[in-house]
């Protein structure tokens, strides 16, 4: 029983510390070997034979491996700015607007992609683009840049909706009080404050693009394997350090990401 003088202290539970250490060996002890392992000296994955930086060398000068990232930057760049303006706009939309009737059905039409199960919306994408190629006979990337853009709408949308929600509308009025036309206003006045949602929904969309396997694999065509795609056939072949290191590659640029995002954030606050 807990004390009301003392309050409520989540650590005084029986068995939080052992479960808590339990969660964060399973979830980082994985990240941590591959991290490790890719600094592997030896020419398997199966044996630790010293300390070598060969596999970031092998990786940087494989051609495949430099065509794939770079092709996985061009969709999630893509995916990123076409999904970050749609979803501004239809946060915009939803929340800078008297409540009808409906626009729980426009809630949910947004967020489907989020409810049903990637593999599904993958097959969906497959039938589609498949009806399409047949009758246009083109195969191009075009299909990968909006199919990611679609998937990434509502990820973009969430953070974009909530920093709507929470924002103080005086501001707004007063703009329009003054007589500055809407575009002004939000120009000058909505999208300031509305900026650090903004680059939210960015950065999540674009994560969420680049490490992307299961609508990519139904979607594209030969020749056309994003960095994810291309790890996965690596591994269904032949399983090398190589691997490892561009797990570790992706994690570290991953991390600098978030960081600056944190930085610019905390800077602008």
């Amino acid at each position: 029983m807990i004390s009301p003088a003392h309050g409520f202290n989540i650590r005084r539970i029986p068995g939080f510390a052992t479960v808590a250490m339990a969660v964060f060996v399973i979830l980082y002890a994985p990240i941590i070997t591959l991290v490790v392992y890719s600094f592997n000296a030896a020419d398997s994955m199966a044996n630790l034979n010293g300390f070598s930086f060969r596999w970031y060398v092998a990786a940087w000068h494989d051609d495949a491996v430099i065509a794939a990232a770079l092709r996985s930057l061009t969709i999630a760049s893509f995916a990123t700015l076409v999904s970050t303006i749609a979803a501004t706009m239809a946060a915009l939309a939803t929340t800078r607007c008297a409540p009808f009737r409906g626009i729980t059905l426009i809630y949910a039409i947004i967020n489907q992609p989020l409810m049903v199960p990637e593999v599904v919306t993958a097959v969906a994408l497959l039938i589609f683009f498949a009806i399409i190629k047949v009758w246009t006979g083109y195969t191009g990337l075009a299909y990968l840049f909006a199919a990611h853009a679609a998937f990434c709408i509502p990820f973009a949308y969430l953070p974009i909706r909530a920093r709507l929600e929470n924002m103080d509308l005086s501001l707004e009025r007063a703009a329009a009080d003054l007589y500055a036309p809407p575009w002004k206003a939000f120009r000058r006045v909505t999208l300031p404050l509305l900026w650090p949602g903004i680059l939210a929904g960015a950065m999540l969309a674009f994560v969420i693009s680049l490490d992307d396997v299961v609508i990519t694999e139904f979607v594209k065509s030969a020749g056309q394997d994003t960095l994810p795609t291309f790890m996965l056939g690596q591994l269904r072949r032949m399983i090398t350090p190589e691997v490892d290191a561009i797990a570790t590659a992706l994690l570290l640029s991953g991390i600098l990401f978030v960081t600056i995002f944190f930085l610019l954030n905390r800077k602008r606050a």
